[in-house]
């Protein structure tokens, strides 16, 4: 499926006729769709080339090796958490996957770092910390310019998300589908979901799989080109624009069984704001036609609800 394309420099550095443009072009790919594909999004491909080779590394060690990275009781929000671990709101087989989760890095004396556990260092192999970080950071950046303007197309200040962003609660995921050795209990390698966040931004992920449920029902798979990125709405910008803007159902599906024998490598970024943001439906989407759909609640008290749904908290 041809999801919309949309190119970030426009919004960055271009006219404001084109400006203008862009804002409504994504706004709509997210009320139509929920997903949509950016070009020139300014995380630079080297730093793309380098997590993807460093991260197959991680997960090609030995598994008492990657074992040293996994720590009980963080609910799987930072380092290594092992196969079979997390399975979709709803679903009690697991996904057939394992994860590494890298997190926030307060440097500014924020008093919010006492929220956050510290990440996990990789000693295992070199540059692997660093690259994390630097992935973060223009993650961060892209996700924070994507979100400036979805405030403009909800007719709110371009810097609205500005405050809730500033050391958030965003989340690296790193993920490893290994290949497939015995029949499945399922045709799933990840049960079909909605992310939590606000917004997710994937590069390109190393194999075929991704599959967005559309609005007649049906399952088509999407895609990303090289230089592109995917990026969807998740479940708390959904909920702040009482469903304006869709948080669309997708799922990674097994391959074709001569594929089987082949890893899958995928890169979410989980663009989380702090946890005390208020995810109230916003005034403005609310009307007769359109009324209130959610209950009042924060980013963390929602994102504690959720983690307990997936297995992740007990």
């Amino acid at each position: 499926m041809a999801i919309p394309v949309v190119d970030l420099d426009q919004f960055l550095h271009g006219t404001p006729a084109r400006q203008a443009a862009f804002v409504q072009e994504l706004g709509h790919a997210f009320e139509e769709v929920g997903f949509v594909s950016v070009t020139n999004h300014g995380i630079p491909d080297d730093l793309i080339a380098d997590l993807y080779r460093l991260v197959q590394e991680f997960f090609a060690l030995e598994e008492q090796q990657k074992r040293k990275y996994e720590v009980p009781g963080l609910a799987g929000q930072r380092g290594y958490t092992s196969f079979g671990k997390e399975h979709a709101k709803g679903s009690d087989a697991p996904d057939l996957k394992e994860f590494f989760q890298y997190g926030q890095t307060v440097s500014d004396g924020d008093a919010i770092a006492k929220e956050y556990p510290t990440n996990v260092s990789v000693t295992d192999i070199a540059r692997f910390d660093e690259t994390l970080f630097n992935a973060y950071r223009h993650f961060e950046k892209s996700g924070g310019a994507l979100l400036s303007a979805i405030a403009e197309y909800l007719g709110l200040d371009p810097r609205y998300f500005e405050p809730h962003l500033h050391n958030g609660n965003s989340i690296l995921r790193c993920i490893h589908y290994p290949p497939i050795t015995h029949e499945p209990r399922s045709a799933i390698r990840a049960e079909q979901h909605e992310d939590i966040n606000l917004i997710t931004l994937l590069v390109g992920a190393s194999a075929d799989g991704l599959q967005i449920l559309n609005k007649q029902g049906e399952w088509v798979g999407v895609t990303s080109l090289p230089n592109q990125i995917v990026v969807n709405v998740g479940d708390m910008l959904q909920r702040l624009t009482n469903n304006m803007l869709k948080s669309t159902t997708h799922r990674v599906v097994n391959p074709p069984r001569e594929m089987w024998h082949t890893s899958r490598f995928s890169m979410p970024f989980f663009l989380h704001p702090r946890s005390e943001m208020s995810l109230a439906c916003l005034d403005r989407c609310i009307d007769s036609a359109h009324p209130k759909a959610y209950t009042d609640i924060t980013a963390g008290e929602y994102l504690e609800e959720r983690l307990r749904e997936i297995g992740l908290k007990k």
